[in-house]
C-alpha cells in the first residue's frame, strides 16, 4: 500500500514539459463545458493539461475525497456521458470507446486539485485554467445583451413562422372552399349583376341531392329552365299564388320533354323562399327577375325545409 501511494504521488507530481508554453500548445477554453448549468472540466482534459494519466488524477482525488463535495466534483450520469462522447472533438479510441462515466470538476474543484497534486506544475496549470474561467465569464457577461437580442430574434422568427403557417392554412381553406364551389350563406346582388345572381341560384340548384322547393308568386318559363339544372332524381316543386292557363301550358309542355316539375297554388307567402334539401334560403327577388334590381339573400339556419313545407300543407 505504501509503495502504491508513493507511485500515485510521484505520478501526480510529474511536471508538464515546459508549462510556460501551455497556452500555445493547448487551448483551454474549448475544454470548459456547461453541464447541469455549471461550467466544468472533464477529468480526462484536466489530466492532459497536468501531464498525468486520468487514472492517476482520479486516484489522487479519491485519496482526498473529503475535499471534493458535490459542488466541487460529480460523475456524469448515463445521458450526460453519451452527450459528452457525441460532442467530443477528440477522435481518440479511448475517449469514444470509454465505458466508465468521467468525472466533472467545477471551478472550485479544479482550484482544489492543485493542493491534491502537490506540484508547481499543477499550480501553474491551475492559474491558467482559472484565467480561462474568468475569461469565459467576462465574455458571457460582455455579450449578455447580444445573446438576449439573438434569443429575441429567434423568438420573433418562431412567432413569424407560426403566423405564416396559420395564414397558409387559412389561404388553403379559402382555396378549398373555392374548389368545392360552396355558395355564400348571405349577401346582396346589385342591379346589373344578372349573370352573378343567375350563377348563384344555379349553383344552389345544382347542389341539391333530394328536393328543391321554390315559393315565389311570380314565375314564368325561365324558372322552369333554371330548375332543369338540378341533378337527376332531384324532385322540384313550385308554390305560387296564381297559376295562369298560359303558365300551366308551359309546365305541361315542359314535363313532356324533361323531368317533371310540380306546380302547386299557395297564396299565403309574401316573400320568396328557395328550399334546397333541408336548407331554407330567403330570396328578396323573384327568380325570374334576378339581377334586374337590388336584392338580398340569406340562409335561414333556425328553420328547416321540412318545417316550412309542413306549414304550407296545413
Amino acid at each position: 500500500m505504501a509503495k502504491d501511494r508513493e507511485k500515485v504521488e510521484d505520478k501526480a507530481n510529474e511536471p508538464v514539459a515546459n508549462s510556460d508554453q501551455l497556452p500555445e500548445v493547448i487551448d483551454i477554453k474549448p475544454m470548459i463545458r456547461v453541464i447541469r448549468g455549471q461550467q466544468v472540466m472533464i477529468d480526462k482534459d484536466l489530466a492532459q493539461l497536468y501531464g498525468v494519466e486520468t487514472r492517476v488524477l482520479n486516484q489522487a482525488v479519491k485519496r482526498n475525497i473529503e475535499r471534493f463535495p458535490d459542488d466541487f466534483m460529480f460523475q456524469l450520469n448515463k445521458e450526460e456521458f453519451e452527450n459528452w462522447k457525441s460532442q467530443s472533438v477528440i477522435s481518440n479510441s479511448i475517449i469514444m470507446g470509454a465505458r466508465k462515466s468521467p468525472y466533472a470538476f467545477t471551478e472550485q474543484g479544479i482550484a482544489m486539485l492543485s493542493s491534491v497534486l502537490k506540484s508547481q506544475t499543477a499550480v501553474d496549470v491551475n492559474i491558467r485554467i482559472m484565467r480561462a474561467f474568468v475569461s469565459m465569464r467576462r465574455f458571457i457577461a460582455t455579450n449578455a445583451q447580444l445573446f438576449q437580442r439573438l434569443e429575441t430574434i429567434e423568438y420573433h422568427q418562431l412567432e413569424m413562422k407560426q403566423h405564416q403557417e396559420s395564414t397558409d392554412k387559412r389561404i388553403e381553406e379559402v382555396f378549398k372552399r373555392l374548389d368545392a364551389n360552396i355558395p355564400p350563406s348571405q349577401g346582396i346582388f346589385y342591379d346589373g349583376q344578372v349573370f352573378d345572381a343567375y350563377r348563384f341560384v344555379s349553383d344552389l340548384i345544382r347542389k341539391a341531392k333530394h328536393s328543391i322547393v321554390l315559393i315565389d308568386n311570380y314565375v314564368d318559363d325561365t324558372v322552369l329552365a333554371l330548375l332543369d339544372k338540378r341533378q337527376n332524381g332531384v324532385m322540384a316543386t313550385i308554390y305560387t299564388q296564381r297559376i295562369s292557363s298560359r303558365f300551366q301550358l308551359d309546365v305541361d309542355r315542359h314535363n313532356v320533354q324533361y323531368p317533371p316539375i310540380e306546380i302547386m297554388q299557395f297564396n299565403k307567402a309574401h316573400d320568396r323562399f328557395l328550399l334546397i334539401d333541408d336548407e331554407v334560403y330567403h330570396i328578396g327577388s323573384s327568380i325570374k327577375d334576378l339581377g334586374k334590381k337590388w336584392f338580398g339573400f340569406t340562409l335561414m339556419r333556425d328553420i328547416s325545409a321540412n318545417e316550412l313545407i309542413t306549414k304550407i300543407r296545413k
